[in-house]
């Protein structure tokens, strides 16, 4: 029993869509290793307990402008809790604080 040969070039696509096919899913659908939910988003740089009030006003302490100080640097202390050491510098410490921009591209972290 012969089979015509666009009915062959027809299995054979077919044949190799589900061989490719099933090997794309093998790599869409990788089990995700179990994350234990009291570590997500921590390291030992980030604590997510952080006081932002008063790591701020550690922060902004010697600034004349102090209240305009201590807003940007709370609202960069709740989006990256964390804030660096001192009253200024040491932004290697915390490089979410130290990379947030303002509209402008400048710098909103203090």
């Amino acid at each position: 029993m012969a089979f015509p040969k666009a009915l062959m070039m027809m299995m054979m696509i077919i044949i190799a869509s589900l061989v490719y096919a099933a090997q794309v899913a093998d790599t869409l659908f990788v089990p995700q290793p179990q994350i234990d939910s009291n570590t997500v988003g921590r390291s030992l740089l980030q604590n997510n307990d952080i006081d932002c009030k008063s790591a701020c006003d550690a922060r902004c302490a010697e600034t004349k402008r102090r209240n305009l100080c201590k807003r940007a640097c709370g609202t960069c202390c709740e989006r990256c809790h964390c804030v660096p050491p001192g009253t200024s510098g040491n932004e290697d410490v915390c490089p979410c604080y130290a990379n947030m921009t303002t509209h402008g591209g400048r710098h909103k972290c203090p």
